[in-house]
């Protein structure tokens, strides 16, 4: 691989920052930003190297995978030479009317190591999208089939889809980021958060909760969407796989679709290669993100059934009536499955369950920091609970005087780290996680 361009002096730093200031919009923020973002110059491994020191340090474990993504870490010369190697034959081309190598065997390639049933695959352009796919899929299916009274979708409270259009209807309506678009936004059904515990066993009560709604509003019901497992920028909430079953039992019972959005969940973080997997289920439809690339470019998929596509096909309008002008990149689509060969061809579920168990012995002691009220560890997770909201800055500033990059949000101090991450540097973000729960 070539050797990374030198960092910026000082003043050229300076010089972007203030331009960042005036011109770029960051995720979550205002306009200008109140707080300066940290100037990555490289990544390598599982560090980020910075333009200029930070609390003393100038590079930084990421215990944040870039947003839960780069589950190889950065520069990984296997992704690397798989976009270079596509570079030289084309980094694009639409796909309307058009098809490719790359898209072919990544479709096929996702059709095999998902669960058993979902045969075809739309290749969209972000998560948030896959969950759009996944919406106008069910949508259209009950359509094309003559029933035009099932347009309502049902979820569970905690729950964060993105922030599209569909997607932020069914994130939770109350204590999400979403409710400044309440009566605006298509009014969909909600169950309560599903009980905490991924190793407690299911509650009858809600249980008996999830039928009785599903059942209740199945003549308007399309479908059921819910984050299996694991619900994650709702609140980092982990629950019983049991749910899942339920949730499939009673959507075969009255005829509803089942959609699982795994985008954060998906390739290995919670110790199954799909969360669904915990439940031995299969959705209707699957939405894939993130992770699908190794955190290398944006690319999502929403996988599905024979019976949903066979239905959409068959309507008024037997065409799914979208398509996103960089659908299927080659480029991504390459290194996508380049990704998921690297992931496959080690002991990924081994070295998921060495980071859980760093994790786990790191993260005990931050239950006795004061204000943390829960302390819950599944697969690559880790998540410290405040009983209140985390200040930021303080606790960015006091993870990074530990040498490590960590974003909380909400009353959660949180770290998904590259699976790759060294026992040495699992320890290291466990120390700034119980620093910046203190902090913060």
């Amino acid at each position: 691989m070539p050797e990374p361009a030198p960092m910026p002096g000082p003043g050229a730093a300076a010089e972007l920052l203030a331009l960042d200031r005036r011109h770029v919009w960051h995720p979550y923020g205002p306009m200008p930003g109140r707080e300066a973002p940290l100037l990555v110059e490289s990544a390598a491994g599982v560090r980020l190297r910075l333009a200029e020191p930070v609390e003393g340090r100038d590079e930084l474990v990421d215990g944040m995978s870039s947003w839960w993504s780069a589950i190889h870490g950065y520069g990984h010369p296997v992704l690397h030479d798989a976009a270079v190697e596509q570079l030289g034959r084309m980094s694009h081309v639409m796909f309307g009317g058009l098809t490719h190598e790359p898209a072919v065997r990544l479709a096929k390639r996702l059709v095999d190591i998902t669960p058993e049933g979902l045969e075809h695959v739309f290749l969209a352009d972000s998560g948030s999208v896959s969950v759009e796919v996944a919406v106008k899929m069910c949508l259209q299916y009950w359509r094309s089939v003559g029933n035009t009274r099932k347009q309502r979708l049902l979820t569970w409270r905690g729950g964060y889809h993105g922030d599209t259009w569909n997607p932020m209807s069914v994130c939770d309506p109350d204590g999400g980021m979403h409710h400044l678009w309440s009566g605006v936004l298509p009014r969909q059904i909600f169950a309560d958060a599903p009980p905490a515990g991924f190793d407690a066993g299911p509650d009858p009560a809600y249980a008996a909760h999830l039928r009785e709604l599903i059942g209740r509003h199945a003549d308007e019901l399309a479908a059921v969407i819910v984050e299996p497992v694991v619900q994650g920028a709702g609140g980092m909430r982990f629950h019983s796989p049991a749910y899942l079953r339920v949730l499939r039992e009673a959507c075969d019972e009255h005829g509803v679709l089942l959609v699982l959005d795994e985008i954060a969940t998906g390739f290995g973080r919670t110790g199954a290669l799909f969360a669904a997997g915990h439940a031995g289920v299969t959705p209707d439809v699957l939405c894939l993100g993130k992770a699908l690339t190794g955190g290398t470019m944006t690319l999502a998929a929403t996988l599905c059934t024979p019976r949903v596509a066979r239905g959409i096909s068959s309507g008024e309008v037997p065409v799914l009536a979208h398509g996103p002008t960089f659908m299927g990149n080659p480029l991504a689509c390459a290194v996508a499955d380049a990704s998921i060969g690297l992931l496959l061809e080690q002991d990924w579920a081994g070295e998921v369950k060495r980071v859980e168990s760093g994790l786990r012995e790191g993260l005990a002691a931050a239950a006795d920091v004061p204000g943390v009220v829960d302390v819950r560890v599944l697969g690559a997770i880790g998540v410290v609970q405040l009983d209140h909201p985390a200040d930021m800055a303080a606790a960015g500033r006091a993870a990074a005087r530990e040498g490590v990059w960590l974003r909380p949000f909400r009353d959660l101090v949180y770290t998904m780290p590259p699976y790759v991450t060294g026992d040495e540097d699992v320890a290291r973000i466990c120390a700034a996680v119980c620093a910046a729960a203190g902090a913060g």
